[in-house]
């Protein structure tokens, strides 16, 4: 029989992130700080906006582009929130999740053959998408020593003939590093000298601590060849809902439609109310959690460090990313034996790519009593190995 599954689909691994999740299936008392999910449940303004949507029997498909006073209420909160102007009818699409707004600017920009620069550590399924889409995903590194940043020199020398596309995550996961206008501005004529698309996942927009989220599609050089990813799931704890939207200049906002158009005719309308509702009256929730994940942050990074696990003080998301190099373990065998003996449940860094190799991601969208014992616990396995 011929191999009846695809090259492509061959190629691509499976999510890394997944497998840590299903180890602590089954197992008791354990504190997971693996998987990137607030601990809270849809603040109930948003949810009844749901209810409200089944009970009325408004169930059907909305336009291919989403719902349009959705469109509009989010053309007028990007210009609000952060500066960013794009039509509502002509530069806007509701996504399912950002997941399918990031598979479908991919596919809408890239060609088989094409190089892509993909931030490392990155998001897990950026590489694959590239592959997916026929094009070759090239780590692009942002290092401790950055503070997790993009650098010109970085960018510039991997840039070749063949580049066609930059796919940045800030704030970013697993890092929580963060890049501001300065940050950008570095970087922004490499992006238009080489003529390439900027692909820029802002899902942690609004968990931002240290100042105001800057999204280089603000930047007058770079907003005509920028693409801006975003979504609900993080600031109004909606991640099952699966609502995202992609932003940019009209053709390519045309091309991702029509594969958008193929893949998902349209983002669920229920989702789509309760988004409305998230960003009409859902502020003060969002606040509030916001200002909890700051505290867990500054809870969570004292203790690693306390404990010997040098963390740097991350800028946005809500995770954490130590490094594990003076235990002399490797990032996956520290996890799997986290697990194990102590029942913490975290990421190697190297899943996020190379450039994660010899760190952890820990996520602190958990309880701050769940933090403050994942830290003894945490403690006890680096004593205990300095005892063998």
């Amino acid at each position: 029989m011929r191999n009846i599954v695809s090259e492509r689909a061959r190629l691509i691994p499976p999510s890394g992130i997944r497998k840590y999740f299903d180890l602590c299936i089954g197992m008791q008392d354990v504190i997971s700080l693996g998987v990137g999910e607030p601990d809270y449940a849809t603040p109930w303004k948003i949810c009844e906006a749901g209810i409200y949507s089944i009970e009325q029997g408004i169930t059907s498909y909305t336009s291919n582009r989403g719902y349009a006073p959705l469109c509009e209420a989010l053309s007028a909160d990007l210009a609000h929130r952060y500066g960013l102007r794009y039509s509502p009818d002509a530069e806007i699409i509701i996504t399912s999740g950002v997941s399918e707004a990031a598979d479908i600017a991919i596919r809408a920009v890239v060609d088989p053959g094409d190089e892509v620069l993909v931030i490392d550590p990155g998001y897990v399924s950026y590489a694959p998408c590239v592959t997916l889409a026929g094009g070759v995903p090239v780590p692009l590194p942002c290092r401790a020593d950055d503070r997790f940043k993009i650098t010109a020199e970085g960018l510039a020398e991997r840039v070749t003939e063949r580049t066609k596309a930059v796919i940045l995550n800030f704030p970013n996961n697993p890092t929580g590093g963060v890049m501001g206008r300065d940050d950008y501005r570095e970087i922004a004529d490499i992006i238009v000298d080489n003529d390439l698309v900027l692909i820029s996942d802002e899902v942690y927009s609004e968990l931002t601590y240290g100042g105001t989220h800057c999204s280089p599609g603000t930047m007058d050089d770079l907003r005509e060849r920028t693409i801006v990813l975003n979504g609900f799931s993080k600031a109004y704890a909606m991640t099952g809902w699966r609502i995202g939207y992609l932003c940019a200049p009209k053709e390519i906002c045309d091309a991702a439609l029509k594969i958008h158009q193929y893949v998902m005719l349209c983002a669920p309308v229920m989702g789509q109310l309760a988004a409305l509702a998230a960003l009409r009256e859902g502020e003060e929730d969002k606040d509030a959690m916001v200002r909890e994940y700051r505290l867990r942050r500054n809870l969570f990074v004292e203790g690693l460090n306390r404990i010997g696990l040098t963390c740097h003080l991350p800028e946005g998301a809500f995770y954490a990313f130590p490094s594990v190099e003076s235990t002399g373990l490797s990032d996956g065998e520290f996890a799997e034996r986290l697990l194990v003996e102590q029942k913490v449940a975290v990421v190697p860094g190297s899943v996020f790519g190379e450039g994660g190799t010899g760190h952890l991601r820990c996520a602190y969208a958990v309880g701050r009593e769940d933090l403050s014992v994942a830290i003894e616990r945490m403690g006890a396995f680096i004593e205990g190995l300095d005892r063998r």
